[in-house]
């Protein structure tokens, strides 16, 4: 994952640990002290919450332990599309164009122009260089692109 991306995943970390599970444990206690919990709502609902946050925390944790951060300005890919890069493609037939930032499937997110590293058009553009031509298999059928600029930002 890139710098920013395990940044985002440990400030999620710190406020799940610090924020979220602080107030649930609250909540399980205020909903304790209401008596009955086998039909106490309020009780069900905060331990339900408690299992989702403690399995986010889990999940976050292992993610982090076990990620491989790439800072794209250190890369040195000589002009070709790699991990991390941010890259410029123009579409042959309409003459669109649009910016990608090829990164790990946690930080994917396409209305912010980051296409996950296992996309289908990520797969297509890794290993090319600016000027050269990649082709992607779309649901409307195959699609050219051309690359117009690789960076490192």
């Amino acid at each position: 994952m890139t710098v920013r991306g395990a940044e985002r995943l440990k400030t999620e970390l710190h406020r799940l640990k610090t924020v979220e599970r602080p107030a649930v444990i609250q909540a399980i206690a205020d909903a304790r002290s209401h008596g009955d919990l086998s039909e106490n709502a309020d009780y069900d609902a905060a331990k339900e919450r408690q299992g989702f946050i403690e399995g986010r925390i889990a999940e976050l944790e292992g993610k982090i332990a076990n990620a491989q951060v790439i800072d794209p300005e250190s890369l040195d890919a000589d002009g070709r599309v790699v991990f991390g890069a941010t890259v410029e493609i123009e579409e042959l037939d309409s003459g669109e164009r649009v910016t990608y930032q090829i990164v790990g499937d946690d930080e994917a997110d396409i209305k912010d122009g980051k296409v996950s590293v296992n996309s289908p058009v990520a797969r297509a553009l890794i290993g090319k260089s600016e000027g050269d031509t990649a082709e992607v298999q779309a649901p409307g059928g195959v699609r050219a692109y051309e690359i117009v600029n690789v960076d490192y930002v």
